[in-house]
């Protein structure tokens, strides 16, 4: 074997490489638990650690209050489950793509984002229930994350701080229908982020709001004589649900300001608007939660992010490197842009 063919390289060394694979990893593994927990929450039955805490199953507790207060819990879970997915998607989109060109502010938003979703597993410390399994599965990823963003940082062609987070790479034409575009998809995520956080902080505190217990026609004291242990449960679902709703929102946010228009971005928007969306929406007539002032918000940004879609398609798909609502070209090197 001469030299010119010869890998010297170690198994590991090939497989983590600049440590984007482990990045493409972590995302993938976030799309993979967002799937699982749409399934399982479609079957209608808990997890065994879900059942362990409160000492009963899913079907003792539908047999209460015609099974509403499972449908609730099933339609929390499935939101989950989208948004996961969605920022799985991003994830792998932001590690592919503008990470493997060196791009810092990408960088900084694996970080950021990464860590309002890990962060919002501590809200357990305001409802009181320690999920086991959410815990071991954190513990799991973080070193994915960790290395991968310790490896990846070596590459960056900008060693730029996170106020690269906050320059758009040109000025935007905001009458054009490009930058309208990109001002909808701008706002969708400034209110995912806003709706993240507002139900973060209702699961932690109150855990529902009036529409939550009209639905199931019960109130608190009574889900708290079904069982004491039943409110614990249902606020982690939510605030894991606000958590990765805001994380979702920041991910998208900073992707749309700061990412070049191009084919790879529309589609991991539009997959990830499928996933996010289209899981918490349709949930809601599947189980029977059809409250207007609870959905509409939720179908409004579906809409505002479609019509976002649809008006950054042409220019998205059709161009790499262009931005929304310019046609100059925009090169990140070393010494900034050209």
């Amino acid at each position: 074997m001469t030299s010119a063919t010869r890998d010297d390289r170690g198994l590991f060394e090939a497989l983590i490489g600049d440590g984007r694979p482990l990045l493409l990893f972590f995302g993938l593994s976030i799309i993979l638990s967002g799937g699982f927990a749409v399934f399982l929450a479609g079957t209608g039955r808990f997890l065994p650690h879900d059942t362990a805490f409160l000492g009963m199953t899913a079907e003792d507790l539908c047999a209460l209050h015609g099974c509403r207060i499972v449908h609730f819990m099933v339609h929390d879970r499935v939101s989950f489950g989208g948004a996961l997915i969605a920022i799985g998607v991003f994830y792998v989109w932001l590690a592919e793509f503008p990470l493997r060109k060196g791009e810092a502010w990408a960088w900084w938003l694996f970080l950021v984002s990464g860590l309002a979703g890990f962060c919002s597993f501590l809200a357990y410390l305001g409802y009181g229930y320690l999920d086991t399994w959410h815990g071991l599965g954190t513990l799991l990823l973080v070193p994915l994350f960790v290395g991968g963003l310790a490896m990846t940082r070596r590459n960056l062609h900008e060693r730029r701080g996170i106020g690269s987070l906050f320059s758009p790479s040109v000025k935007i034409n905001w009458k054009s229908s490009q930058g309208l575009g990109r001002l909808l998809l701008l706002a969708t995520a400034c209110g995912m982020i806003g709706a993240g956080l507002t139900i973060l902080v209702v699961g932690m505190t109150r855990v529902f709001v009036p529409q939550d217990l009209t639905f199931m026609g019960v109130a608190v004291d009574d889900l708290r004589a079904i069982n004491a242990r039943l409110v614990p449960l249902i606020a982690h679902d939510r605030s894991g649900f606000g958590g990765g709703i805001c994380a979702c929102g920041i991910t998208v946010l900073f992707s749309v300001w700061c990412g070049r228009s191009s084919k790879s971005l529309w589609q991991a928007l539009c997959v990830a608007g499928l996933a996010g969306f289209g899981a918490a929406i349709s949930v809601h007539p599947a189980v029977g939660y059809t409250d207007l002032t609870h959905l509409g918000p939720a179908m409004a940004g579906g809409l505002i992010f479609a019509a976002g879609l649809i008006l950054s398609f042409k220019p998205m798909m059709s161009s790499s490197g262009r931005f929304f609502g310019t046609n100059k070209v925009v090169r990140r090197g070393r010494r900034g842009t050209e």
